[in-house]
C-alpha cells in the first residue's frame, strides 16, 4: 500500500517509473515478510507466544525450528538488500544507509537486547518506516528528488498501518503483559488503546481531504470511508481475544483499498 501511494504521488507529477515501481515494491514486501519471520523467531525463542491469542507462530507452535525461521527472517532481508542494492546503484548510494535502517528496524523491534517493540515505540517505528520511509522513499526513487506531497501522502499510510499494529497488540494486551511485553497497547490500557485505535483508523480519511485541496481525486477515499464502519464499532463495543483476529483482517481490507483510491486520487492532476 505505501509503495503504490508514492507512486501516485511520482505518477502524478509525471513522474511514474514501473521498474523502480516494482524494485520499491519487491524491497517492502521483503522487509514486511522478512520482519513477521524475525518477531517469530524472537518472540518463539523468549517465550512470549506460549499462551498466544492471535493466529499460530511457527516457532511458539513447534512447527518449524527456530534456525529455519531465522534463516527465512534473513534470507528476506537479503532479497529486499538485494533489490534496495540495485536502487541505490540506479538513483543514488545514500539509499544504503537508508535501507540498512529499515533492515535494522525490522530485526530490533522484536530482536536483540533491547527490542523497541517491547518498550511501546512499535507504531512509532512502523509509521515512519511504513509511512515516511516507504512512501517518501518510493515517490523520491521514481522522481528522483523529494516532494512535499509524498511527505504529506505518507501520514495517512503511516497511521494505517499503526492502526493495523495497535488492534494486533490491543488483541494481545493479556499475554504481552504476562510475558513483559510492554507495547503501547498494554501502557495505554484497553479503554484507551481502543480510543487510538479508531483515531489511527479515521484520521487518514481526514487527511486525504486535506490533500484533497492540492489533488481534488484524493477525495475518492471517502467512498472508502463505510468500509471502516464494522472495525469501529467491534473495537468501540468492546470485542477482544480470537474476535479481534476478524478485526485484523477487517483493519487489513481498509488499509488496502484506501490505498487503491487513494493513489487513483493522487496520480490524477488537474
Amino acid at each position: 500500500m505505501p509503495v503504490l501511494i508514492g507512486s501516485g504521488v511520482a505518477a502524478g507529477y509525471g513522474r511514474f517509473s514501473w521498474w523502480r515501481a516494482a524494485l520499491a515494491l519487491v524491497v517492502a514486501l521483503a522487509l514486511q515478510v522478512g520482519v513477521n519471520y524475525a518477531n517469530d523467531y524472537s518472540d518463539g525463542v523468549r517465550g512470549s507466544d506460549e499462551k498466544r491469542v492471535g493466529p499460530v507462530r511457527l516457532v511458539a507452535a513447534g512447527l518449524a525450528p527456530p534456525r529455519q525461521v531465522l534463516a527465512a527472517a534473513f534470507g528476506c532481508f537479503f532479497v529486499a538488500g538485494a533489490a534496495g542494492l540495485a536502487l541505490a546503484a540506479a538513483v543514488s548510494w545514500w539509499l544504503l544507509p537508508a535501507g540498512a535502517a529499515c533492515i535494522a528496524a525490522a530485526w530490533f523491534y522484536t530482536g536483540g537486547p533491547r527490542p523497541y517493540g517491547y518498550d511501546g515505540f512499535g507504531e512509532v517505528f512502523v509509521f515512519v518506516f511504513f509511512g515516511v520511509v516507504a512512501v517518501a522513499g518510493t515517490a523520491y526513487v521514481e522522481m528522483l528528488r523529494f516532494s512535499w506531497l509524498g511527505l504529506a501522502a505518507s501520514v495517512p499510510a503511516g497511521l494505517l498501518a499503526c492502526a493495523l499494529l495497535m488492534v494486533n497488540n490491543l488483541r494481545d494486551i493479556r499475554t504481552d503483559t504476562l510475558a513483559g511485553k510492554r507495547t503501547l497497547a498494554v501502557r495505554l490500557g484497553n479503554a484507551h488503546s481502543r480510543v487510538t485505535y479508531v483515531l489511527m483508523l479515521l484520521l487518514p480519511f481526514f487527511f486525504a481531504a486535506l490533500i484533497a485541496f492540492f489533488r481534488p481525486f484524493a477525495l475518492v477515499t471517502a467512498v472508502i470511508l463505510p468500509l471502516a464502519r464494522l472495525p469501529v464499532r467491534s473495537v468501540r463495543s468492546g470485542a477482544s481475544g480470537p474476535a479481534l483476529i476478524k478485526v485484523l483482517g477487517q483493519t487489513g481490507q481498509v488499509q488496502l483499498v484506501f490505498g487503491i483510491a487513494f493513489t487513483i486520487g493522487l496520480a490524477i492532476h488537474i
